[in-house]
């Protein structure tokens, strides 16, 4: 049995459960025609019917019934299911001036490739003091964004927009949201492709033909501590969306890497002194052949699939590519060299361990296939002497 370790961030067993009123001190007050309907997302009391996809497990916690964020590193907390169409309520608040923030509709399960963030549709989360900063540092009032509730599709995903937009990006028609400290409220109405946003009681902006229009909904972390609360969902007939409108679901991915220290690895000698946590990305100093260090898993992995993102230092040659060591064991392991990841550009791999081979993806396409010696052991970041950067590490059982 593959030995995970306590700091990977397994997904729960249960399903997300109706929770409706479950907590009335921390539930919005319901009319008549929406009692039968609502229920709650957030219980007050944990994090029950959620995951952190690729966050520190301090990153999200729950403090005086509310999900309160850190915002380090920048990633998600996401539902554990699906979802389609819906009425979605959520109050959220920043705690210091300028924060940054989002809830991501019809996300992927994990991070898009090179990127911290879900490949959804964001409804922005932003203070006003962003704002007030960006004018500040450029003398001039910004017109690709607004902190008042833009919509706008991320990282594969598309929308078109409602109303006042810049490119894919919807703008509201008026400003209505408050600055910290002072709590907002989004009501969110999605069907069939279709999502508005109403900030504090008046619809504002959203889009249409959006693609995906089903899949997960989440949270952001993204550099500055904010909380949520009174989050609760009212789900609408399915409109049965075609396969290429869904978000793929979770597989079962397990995170490797929290974002701001190097829980969960080892090393001999000074490695960790060549590694530097760097938020989502997971830095290695170049080196001389001395300083030479491999990371390694503190988890013993057997039959999984591994998938990270590989970015090359601009040193790297085909002989001291970015690499791997599988299954390791006391200093050694078998080698997959990625040679596909390239200086300045992000390359997802997948890499599945089953029996006696590994079988290597770049993307979707199948480039390696290498045996394999022992039946377990530790993953490695090979120390090569080249920089490299490498992110979204994840792993499933297989």
């Amino acid at each position: 049995m593959d030995n995970f370790p306590s700091f990977v961030i397994l997904p729960p067993m249960k399903h997300l459960l109706p929770l409706a009123l479950a907590s009335l001190s921390f539930s919005l007050p319901l009319t008549a025609a929406e009692a039968g309907g609502f229920v709650s997302m957030f219980n007050g009391h944990d994090l029950t019917g959620w995951t952190n996809v690729n966050c520190a497990p301090e990153t999200w916690t729950v403090k005086d019934g509310a999900i309160h964020c850190t915002g380090k590193p920048v990633g998600a907390l996401r539902t554990l299911r699906h979802y389609e169409n819906f009425i979605m309520e959520a109050e959220w608040r920043h705690l210091s001036s300028g924060g940054n923030s989002g809830i991501f509709m019809w996300g992927t399960p994990i991070s898009a490739p090179g990127v911290p963030f879900l490949r959804g549709i964001e409804v922005q989360v932003l203070d006003h003091g962003y704002a007030t900063q960006y004018e500040k540092s450029t003398g001039k009032k910004s017109d690709w964004f607004t902190t008042h509730g833009d919509v706008f599709p991320i990282h594969g995903a598309t929308m078109k927009p409602f109303g006042p937009h810049r490119g894919d990006r919807s703008f509201p028609t008026e400003e209505r949201s408050k600055p910290s400290p002072e709590w907002n409220h989004y009501r969110i109405v999605a069907s069939n492709g279709v999502l508005r946003l109403h900030v504090n009681g008046k619809e504002v902006s959203g889009g249409e033909d959006c693609n995906y229009r089903k899949g997960y909904l989440a949270l952001e972390s993204e550099g500055a501590p904010v909380e949520f609360r009174n989050l609760r969902i009212k789900e609408l007939p399915s409109t049965h969306p075609t396969p290429d409108f869904v978000a793929p679901t979770d597989p079962g991915w397990a995170s490797l890497y929290n974002g701001v220290d190097l829980r969960g690895w080892k090393n001999a000698g000074e490695a960790k002194s060549r590694w530097k946590p760097s938020d989502w990305q997971l830095a290695l100093k170049a080196g001389t052949d001395a300083a030479r260090q491999t990371l390694w898993s503190e988890a013993k992995f057997g039959d999984v699939e591994f998938t990270l993102d590989v970015k090359a230092g601009k040193e790297a040659t085909k002989d001291n590519a970015p690499s791997l060591l599988l299954r390791g064991s006391d200093g050694q392991g078998t080698e997959i060299k990625l040679t596909e990841a390239a200086p300045g550009k992000w390359t997802r791999y997948r890499i599945q361990t089953k029996g006696k081979e590994a079988i290597v993806l770049a993307g979707e396409k199948e480039i390696q296939r290498v045996p394999l010696d022992r039946a377990q052991g530790e993953l490695g970041l090979k120390d090569t002497g080249a920089a490299t950067e490498f992110g979204n590490l994840h792993v499933r059982k297989l």
